[in-house]
């Protein structure tokens, strides 16, 4: 683990700085505040800093201070450890208030230091295990298991913040509703085994044909919405057609089964409307009229269709 060191005592700084790389720590060392606080804003700064109290520039208590109120975020914490001389209750609760974890008396005992930086490092780690569970279970949460991609909870989401940016900078935005031909003869056929091969490799076909701020979700069973930003509906229409293009293009393949696969797709662009669930029935409506039409084709809100 990497520490970072402020002390402005070159003695001190050397004697520290022996006892953390001889217990296995990576040193950062500095000698003043401004300097510490430059480290710790860069991208990969140590998240374990042991500040001196009395400092040139900014001292250990207003860097701890600083720390907290400009650098908050929960996915990034800092342990902060002061060194000081001052041994009043009233200095030590403030510096505590300041933000800093846990603090040290000069001198001290090297003893003590190993053990109260490894407390430290224990609660870093805790912390980083938690942000990855927490960011798990956020993913479960809006992802679905299959195929990876947006489930209908989050893709709905995601369409009204993209809504949302489109009345602010008055620009397009299209939705797609899409939906595999005959998916259920699939399953039917060849089993629910073939029919998640189908799904999960239309989901990459897709995502090939996609710009990179695109969304796809996945909206029932074999039906997926797409999101498309700044596309008025023309563009939308090209966009769905080359998916189209790309899902008929070849078979999907699964051991010794080979499936030919289209789907249809429905058009609605928020020039006509800017209301969530209208832009969705919109896109609906036209998803069902290239149904009706024939399947395998792209139709746009109310029914122009092409095969």
């Amino acid at each position: 683990m990497r520490v970072l060191l402020a002390d402005d005592d070159a003695v001190s700084r050397k004697m520290v700085t022996a006892m953390l790389r001889k217990w296995g720590y990576d040193v950062f060392a500095v000698s003043s505040g401004d300097e510490a606080w430059a480290v710790l804003q860069g991208r990969d700064a140590p998240r374990l800093a042991i500040l001196d109290w009395v400092m040139p520039g900014l001292d250990g208590v207003e860097l701890c201070r600083k720390v907290r109120r400009e650098m908050p975020g929960r996915d990034r914490y800092f342990y902060l450890i002061l060194l000081t001389a001052k041994t009043s209750r009233e200095e030590i609760v403030a510096g505590l208030e300041a933000g800093a974890d846990d603090y040290m008396v000069k001198p001290f005992d090297p003893s003590e230091l190993h053990v109260r930086v490894g407390i430290g490092k224990r609660i870093l780690t805790l912390h980083e295990e938690l942000v990855a569970a927490q960011e798990a279970l956020r993913f479960q949460a809006t992802r679905d298991a299959l195929t990876g991609i947006y489930n209908r909870g989050a893709a709905l989401k995601r369409l009204e913040e993209e809504l949302d940016r489109a009345r602010r900078e008055n620009k397009p935005l299209s939705v797609l509703m899409m939906d595999i031909d005959h998916f259920k003869k699939i399953n039917d056929t060849y089993g629910h085994l073939v029919g998640d091969t189908v799904l999960k490799e239309m989901v990459r076909r897709i995502q090939g044909v996609l710009r990179s701020y695109d969304e796809v979700g996945r909206f029932g069973g074999e039906e997926f919405m797409v999101i498309l930003p700044n596309a008025d509906g023309d563009i939308a229409v090209r966009v769905a057609e080359r998916i189209r293009a790309a899902v008929s293009a070849h078979p999907v393949t699964d051991g010794a089964v080979s499936v030919s696969v289209t789907l249809s797709a429905g058009v609605a662009a928020s020039g006509t409307t800017l209301a969530v669930d209208a832009l969705i029935q919109a896109a609906d409506e036209a998803l069902y009229q290239a149904k009706r039409t024939g399947r395998n084709r792209v139709c746009t809100a109310p029914t122009l269709c092409a095969a």
